[in-house]
C-alpha cells in the first residue's frame, strides 16, 4: 500500500470553509488482508496462516484494526478482502466480530492495488471509500479521526495519509523504516488512503499498472518523465512536485494528510515490526512511552 502513497498526487488544501466529515456520507470500510506469494516471514516467525490473525496481547491484528474503525465512528460492516474467506473462522475473536455483523468477507486480487480497483469497481452508490491494512496494529482512533477530518477537506479524489520522517524518528530514532527521499523531509506511508468516490476508480486502475511496471523501471520513466525521476533519485525533488507529476499520470486530483503520530507509519511487514509492536503496546500497558527521543533524523 505505502507504494502507492508515494506516487499520489498532492493539491494545495481546500478553502478553510469546504465540507468536513460531517459534510459528507460516511465511508465505507475496505481493509487488505490478502497473501503475497511465497511463505510470509511474518507467518513464519508467528505460526499463523495470515498477518491478519497475529495477535497482539491476545487480540489479532484484524480485530485490532477492526475496533479502530468502529471507535472513530465508521460503519459497520468493514469489508474484509481476502483470497480465502476462511480467513474469518481463524479466530474465536474474528468469527464473533463477523456474527455481529462488523465484518464481511469479500473476494481479493493479485495485489493490494488490485483487490482496491476490484472492490470500486464493484461499488453502486457514491460513498467515500476508506481502505486500511489489516496488518496496521498500533492503528487508533485518534489516528483514523484526524485522517477522516481532515481527507474531506482537500479538493481530491483521492487522499493519502502520509508521516515525515521527523515526526517518527523524534518517537522511534532507532526503529527501522523506509522513507521516501522527498522535500521538505523524507516521508513513510501511514497504510490510510480515502477515495472520495468510484470516480477514483482510475487512480486505483493506475496504481494496479505500476505495481505491473516494478521490474521495468524504464516504463515507469515514460510514465513520470526522466527528469522528474533523476530529480528524485538525487533527493532534489519536493513532494507536492513528485506528487503533482503522478497526479497529471493518474487523471485524478490527490491529496495528502500529514499525520503527526509516529506509530501510523508502523504495519507488520517483517519479524523486527513483531518485536516492535509489541514492545510499544507493552510500553502503553505500562503507562510509559515505548522509547527515549533522541536527535530527530532526517530519515532515509
Amino acid at each position: 500500500m505505502c507504494r502507492f502513497g508515494m506516487m499520489a498526487a498532492a493539491v494545495p488544501n481546500a478553502h478553510p470553509d469546504s465540507p468536513g466529515l460531517a459534510a459528507v456520507a460516511p465511508p465505507q470500510a475496505l481493509m487488505l488482508a490478502g497473501r503475497r506469494g511465497g511463505p510470509d516471514p511474518v507467518c513464519v516467525a508467528t505460526g499463523v496462516t495470515h498477518k491478519a490473525l497475529v495477535a497482539f496481547q491476545g487480540v489479532p491484528c484484524l480485530v485490532r484494526v477492526a475496533e479502530a474503525l468502529f471507535e472513530a465512528g465508521v460503519p459497520r460492516p468493514v469489508h474484509v478482502s481476502v483470497a480465502d474467506p476462511t480467513l474469518l473462522d481463524g479466530a474465536p475473536q474474528v468469527r464473533a466480530l463477523r456474527d455481529a455483523g462488523g465484518l464481511v468477507s469479500t473476494p481479493a486480487s493479485s495485489s493490494p492495488a488490485a483487490s482496491v480497483e476490484r472492490f470500486l469497481a464493484a461499488m453502486d452508490s457514491p460513498r467515500p471509500l476508506l481502505v486500511v491494512s489489516s496488518d496496521h496494529a498500533l492503528l487508533s482512533a485518534e489516528m483514523l479521526r484526524h485522517f477522516l477530518a481532515e481527507a474531506p477537506r482537500q479538493q481530491a479524489d483521492l487522499v493519502v495519509g502520509v508521516v515525515p520522517a521527523r515526526v517518527f524518528r523524534a518517537r522511534f530514532p532507532d526503529a527501522p523504516r523506509t522513507f521516501v527521499r522527498l522535500l521538505p523531509d523524507a516521508i513513510s506511508g501511514a497504510n490510510l488512503f480515502w477515495f472520495r468516490s468510484p470516480e477514483a476508480l482510475r487512480a486505483a486502475r493506475f496504481w494496479t499498472r505500476a505495481e505491473s511496471l516494478r521490474k521495468r523501471p524504464w516504463r515507469l520513466a515514460a510514465v513520470f518523465g526522466p527528469l522528474a525521476l533523476l530529480r528524485f533519485a538525487l533527493g532534489r525533488l519536493h513532494l507536492e512536485q513528485a506528487l503533482a507529476r503522478a497526479s497529471q499520470a493518474m487523471g485524478v486530483r490527490v491529496g495528502t494528510v500529514t499525520l503527526p503520530f509516529a506509530e501510523a507509519a508502523i504495519d507488520v511487514d517483517r519479524p523486527e515490526d513483531v518485536v516492535l509492536v509489541e514492545r510499544i503496546l507493552g510500553a502503553r500497558h505500562k503507562g510509559s512511552a515505548p522509547s527515549a527521543a533522541k536527535q530527530p533524523l532526517s530519515g532515509s
